[in-house]
Formats: C-alpha cells, sequence, structure tokens
C-alpha cells in the first residue's frame, strides 16, 4: 500500500463528498482477509493431527498463502488493468469466500493448499490496490483518515483472530474457525455489492516500472529489510503455539488468554508505533526489530517459564506494531515519484518475508523441536536491525549533519 496523496496522482478524479459505507467494507476485507491469513497459527496443532501431518507440514499452509499473495500483489493490477475497480474487488472477496468454504472442508493437505492459494490471490490483489481505491472514495483531506479506518481491519483481526480461532477450535474444532471466517467474508461480499460505486480503471500499469524502481538503492534496502525482519517475526509467530503447548506446556485456556494478548499488545503497538514514525520510521523499525530480538532469545533461555513465555509473547506482539507504518514511509520516501508501484513492491516482499519464514521456522521445528522459529527470528531480527539502522532513512536534520561533520574531516 502507498501512503501518497492524491496530489502524486493527478489522474485521479476526487469525490466531491466521501463515500463511507464504501470505506468501511474495505475495512471488513481487510479484517476477513487477515483472520483468514493467521488462523493457521493458533489452530496448527489441530490442524496437523486431524490431517496426518507434522507441525512444520501444516505451517506451509502460510507459505503458500504468502508465495501467492507476493505475486499476485504486483500482476493483479495488471492483469485486470481495464476492469472495473468494483468488479475486480468483488470477485477478490469471492475467492475469500470459497477459500473459507474449501478451509473449512478440506480433508487432505492438498485440498487445504488449494484454498490457502486461493486466499493469497485475494490477498495479493485486495492489498495491491486498496489505497488507490481508497483515494477515490474521499476527499484528499480525508484520505488519511480513510485509510487508518481501513487499516483499523488489520488492528481488529490482530487482537481477534488468535485467540478466538484457538477458542473455537477447541470447543468444536478447528474447522469452526473457517467457518466462522467465511460468515465474515460473505457479510463483506454484500456490503461491497451494496456499498462501493463503479470505479472505471484510470491508470495503466506496467512492468517497467517495477522494474525500475528495483534499480534504486533505496528501495532495494528497504525490500531487504522487510525481508529479513518480517521473515523473523513470522518464524516465531507461526510456531508459537507448538513452543507453547511443548516447552511451556500450557493449557488451551492459557493459550488463549495469552494470544489475545499477542493481539491487544500489537492493536497499541501500531499507536505507538505510528507515534515513533512520525519522529523517524528508521527508530521505528530499529525499536521494533531489537525488541522482538530480545524477546525471542527470552524464549530460547526462559521458554519453559509461563510467565516468561506469556510476557514476551504479548511484548512481541506490541513490537511488531512498529513495523507497517515504519516501512510505508520509508518505501514512500526511496521512490515519491512512485509511490504505488513501490507499496506494490512492499506487498510482494512481506508476503515473501512471510513464506520465506513459515518455511525456515518449519525446517527447524521439525529438526530440532518448538525453539526452531525463536532460533530464526534471532538470528534474521539481529541482521534486519542492524540493516535498518545502517541504511534507513534519516530526517534532513541529520543529513544536515552529516554532511557537515564530512565536510569538517576533510578540512581538517
Amino acid at each position: 500500500m502507498s501512503s501518497t496523496t492524491c496530489l502524486d496522482c493527478p489522474d485521479v478524479a476526487l469525490p466531491a463528498a466521501a463515500k463511507w459505507p464504501a470505506v468501511v467494507s474495505l475495512a471488513l476485507g481487510v479484517f476477513g482477509l487477515v483472520t483468514a491469513e493467521f488462523l493457521p497459527a493458533s489452530l496448527l496443532t489441530a490442524m496437523a493431527a486431524d490431517l496426518s501431518i507434522t507441525e512444520g507440514v501444516a505451517g506451509q499452509t502460510v507459505t503458500a498463502t504468502a508465495l501467492i499473495g507476493a505475486m499476485a500483489a504486483p500482476s493483479i493490477p495488471l492483469l485486470t488493468r481495464r476492469i472495473d475497480r468494483k468488479i475486480v474487488m468483488i470477485l477478490l472477496t469471492l475467492l475469500l469466500v470459497l477459500s473459507n468454504a474449501l478451509a473449512a472442508t478440506a480433508d487432505s493437505l492438498w485440498t487445504l493448499l488449494v484454498a490457502r492459494v486461493m486466499l493469497g490471490v485475494a490477498l495479493g490483489g485486495f492489498w495491491s490496490m486498496a489505497a488507490a481505491l481508497a483515494m477515490r472514495l474521499v476527499p484528499e483531506h480525508q484520505f488519511a483518515r480513510a485509510m487508518s479506518l481501513i487499516l483499523t481491519g488489520v488492528s481488529v483481526a490482530t487482537v481477534c483472530a488468535a485467540p478466538i480461532g484457538a477458542w473455537m477450535g477447541e470447543l468444536w474444532g478447528w474447522r469452526s474457525a473457517f467457518i466462522a471466517a467465511g460468515v465474515v467474508s460473505l457479510i463483506t461480499l454484500v456490503s461491497q455489492l451494496f456499498t462501493l460505486p463503479s470505479l472505471p480503471p484510470i491508470a495503466n500499469p506496467n512492468l517497467r516500472v517495477l522494474g525500475e524502481l528495483l534499480t534504486r538503492p533505496g528501495v532495494r534496502m528497504a525490500l531487504l529489510a522487510v525481508l529479513l525482519l518480517i521473515s523473523g517475526h513470522f518464524a516465531g509467530f507461526t510456531y508459537i503455539r507448538p513452543l507453547m503447548e511443548n516447552v511451556t506446556q500450557l493449557s488451551v485456556g492459557a493459550i488463549s488468554a495469552i494470544l489475545l494478548g499477542y493481539g491487544i499488545g500489537g492493536f497499541f503497538g501500531n499507536f505507538v508505533g505510528g507515534y515513533i514514525a512520525g519522529r523517524s520510521e528508521r527508530y521505528a523499525i530499529v525499536f521494533g526489530g531489537t525488541l522482538i530480538a530480545l524477546l525471542a532469545a527470552s524464549l530460547l533461555l526462559a521458554g519453559h517459564s509461563a510467565i516468561v513465555t506469556a510476557i514476551a509473547i504479548i511484548l512481541w506482539g506490541f513490537a511488531f506494531g512498529a513495523f507497517p507504518v515504519g516501512f510505508q514511509i520509508w518505501i514512500a520516501r526511496a521512490a515519491p515519484d512512485q509511490a504505488e508501484g513501490a507499496g506494490g513492491l512492499l506487498v510482494a516482499a512481506f508476503q515473501v518475508a512471510i513464506a520465506t519464514g513459515a518455511i525456515g521456522g518449519g525446517l527447524l521445528v521439525d529438526n530440532i523441536g518448538a525453539l526452531g522459529g525463536p532460533i530464526f527470528a534471532v538470528v534474521t531480527m539481529t541482521l534486519g536491525t542492524f540493516l535498518a539502522l545502517r541504511y534507513g532513512p534519516r530526517p534532513a536534520s541529520d543529513d544536515v549533519e552529516n554532511e557537515l561533520a564530512s565536510e569538517q574531516v576533510s578540512n581538517g
């Protein structure tokens, strides 16, 4: 997604009045997509047992969604560039409905993977166009408010998906959580049918722009930092339930409570991360990366302790909240003239990082046990944090100070 304003997009026809019901329907879409994406993290053990596969293999359902989402994010706008955006969004939401229905009735790993591939297409396509659509639904001065409302769907899903999924899975089986997600997606589909206006395509995206963006050092550093930090987060998050069950040996009730704390931590972390990023996106990213690296290390050293594990996981959710805003600002500064194209690359990098974390964490979990996820997280978080500290964007005042220092050294 891009945080660019309509001043950067002179071909966008701004509405005279905000279409808030349509914006709410996009927020519902975000909530449904993020909920479906993260459900496996709270249901991994039950899914693996029911389908007779290992937990590491079950974790690859997250990988499938992420990899397809990474490909869909830049390609869906290209493939649908002549189709009304309302029709495209409805088709993507219909894919979400079908994905949840197929997941709820899956009797094998392959059926579940097909469902998760469908989710990946919906996820990548939605995120690649969400900001551009919001820009066409509200006047320019209300764009930031509209994006905040849409991103509220992420925060609410972060709070609800994992704990409610674990709770429902324990009471009625893991499939019940996907049935509930399917009901939410149906409500979203109906709301979009009635609230989204016709939005004829106005841009003509192409591969040349994306290729040119990848030649810019600032863009490449931002994407590399995403790959390291987000893969580390998801290596730990995807396999957090096996750790709580096998290492900490917590009950399902305790696991659900801790996952709820994780979600609440992430909700407040979004606000703190936004506050820090408003002053320096580099500091926001470094803050989140440093804290998660320390928390993952604490799980390695004292993961058997229920208190340490609970505090670490809750704070982990809080720390992750610093990443989204920080990375969005970084990528926009790296390519202010092509903010939307750079935003598409950011979405793709996020999805590749999710897949990398799920694969790497799964291999370690299957080979060395439930602490494999935190091991992966410590390494990649440390590397990503140093990268962001060294190459992340700095305020203009810092650049001036650096230039003056360089001149003093040269004159000295």
